[in-house]
């Protein structure tokens, strides 16, 4: 039996809930050297890899002079390193330098432990659990996607923000 249409719209209000909930308890930090904006690009050139500026401003789903700024501040402080592409001499490639990657872990295992410590009620059954089913959902999503081209056309498919 599918999903009924009111269990559909409450997941979709769950999740667009969960968002906002996790991006506040996870980008609230007065020990982040950078703000959550800087550390949300850091973290998606880092899943992305090494690429062209314009390449992650389509992943990150903002223009091209919306990211030059931030990517400006990374450079400068050490985080991101450009060089030019060897296929395009006007063009540059970024990658996560080694300090960036140091302050994506050290991001990462203060996000866990601030989680952590929020759920210390919960059973390592149910962690894994919600895991589970938060895995499932992004796959699910991330299929419907790849199936449907004109979903890709009309919303642009956006890869989370760390």
């Amino acid at each position: 039996m599918s999903v009924q249409p009111d269990t559909a719209q409450a997941l979709v209000d769950t999740v667009f809930l969960f968002g906002r909930s996790l991006r506040a308890v996870v980008t609230h930090s007065a020990e982040s050297v950078l703000p959550p904006a800087l550390i949300s690009v850091l973290f998606m050139l880092a899943a992305k890899g090494e690429c062209r500026q314009n390449e992650l401003a389509v992943d990150l789903c903002v223009s091209q002079s919306s990211l030059s700024r931030q990517m400006s501040d990374l450079v400068d402080a050490g985080y991101v390193e450009r060089s030019p592409d060897p296929a395009d001499k006007r063009a540059f490639r970024i990658r996560v330098s080694d300090e960036g990657h140091s302050v994506l872990e050290e991001t990462k295992q203060r996000r866990a432990a601030r989680l952590r410590s929020m759920l210390e009620d919960w059973s390592q059954e149910e962690a894994m659990a919600a895991v589970s089913s938060l895995q499932r959902l992004n796959e699910t999503f991330g299929a419907a996607l790849h199936r449907r081209p004109h979903l890709q056309s009309r919303t642009r498919p956006c890869r989370s923000r760390a």
